[in-house]
C-alpha cells in the first residue's frame, strides 16, 4: 500500500471518530444547559409573579365592619365653641356684682349648715370657707385687681371666674343682658360647678 493511501485512510478514520464524539457530546451539553437554565428561569418567574401580586392599584375600600356601613358618611368636624369674653366693668360695678354673689352664697351655705351638723361655713375678710364632708374644703374669695372671683375646690382644683353678660345686642337696651360668673376655659358657671360638686342649686341665687 502506498504512503498516499495510508494518509487518506488515517484522515477518514479521524473524521469518523471526531464526528462520533461530537454527536455523543452535543446532546449531553444541550441537556445539561436546559436542565440548568430552566429551574432558574422558573424560579425567576415565580419571584416576579409573586412580587407583582404584592402590589395593588385598586381603590381602598371605605366599607365599615357592619353591613349597614357599606357606604359610611364622611366625617364632619364639629364647630368649635364660641369663646366667651369677660364683660368690661368699672371697679364699682365689679364690687357690686361680686358682693351680691358672695352674700347669696353665704346665706345659702348657712342654710346648708343648719341642715347638716357636719358642714361648717365661715366668712371673714372677704373670704368664704365651706367645709363640706366628706369632700373637703372650698374657699371662695374676691379678686379685685383682676375683677374675678376665685374658687378652690378639693375636686376640680382652683378656678377663676369672670363676669360675663350674655344677651346684650344692638337692638336691646343696655343692661338688659343676663350676667353670670363664668370659667372661661370651659364655659362653665360658678353655679354649675357648685351644683355638681356640692349638690346645691343656686340658679336663682347667683345666675
Amino acid at each position: 500500500m502506498s504512503r498516499v493511501n495510508i494518509l487518506r485512510i488515517s484522515r477518514l478514520a479521524n473524521r469518523n471518530v471526531l464526528s462520533t464524539s461530537q454527536r455523543c457530546q452535543v446532546p449531553a451539553v444541550r441537556a445539561l444547559s436546559m436542565k440548568t437554565i430552566l429551574p432558574v428561569v422558573a424560579a425567576n418567574k415565580s419571584y416576579i409573579s409573586g412580587s407583582i401580586r404584592n402590589f395593588s392599584c385598586s381603590q381602598a375600600s371605605s366599607k365599615g365592619i357592619y353591613p349597614e356601613t357599606d357606604n359610611p358618611p364622611a366625617k364632619t368636624l364639629e364647630p368649635e365653641a364660641t369663646a366667651q369674653e369677660p364683660t368690661e366693668l368699672t371697679i364699682e360695678e365689679y364690687h357690686e356684682a361680686a358682693d351680691t354673689c358672695i352674700d347669696h352664697l353665704v346665706a345659702t351655705f348657712e342654710e346648708l349648715q343648719e341642715a347638716r351638723e357636719d358642714v361648717d361655713v365661715e366668712y371673714s375678710a372677704g373670704v368664704l370657707t365651706l367645709i363640706f364632708p366628706p369632700i373637703g374644703t372650698y374657699v371662695i374669695n374676691k379678686q379685685p385687681p383682676n375683677k374675678q372671683i376665685w374658687l378652690s375646690s378639693p375636686i376640680s382644683g382652683p378656678k377663676r371666674y369672670d363676669w360675663v353678660v350674655s344677651g346684650e345686642a344692638q337692638n336691646q337696651k343696655e343692661g338688659g343682658g343676663q350676667g353670670k360668673w363664668v370659667y372661661l376655659r370651659d364655659g362653665s358657671t360658678l353655679n354649675e360647678m357648685l351644683e355638681k360638686e356640692v349638690g346645691v342649686d343656686l340658679t336663682e341665687v347667683i345666675d
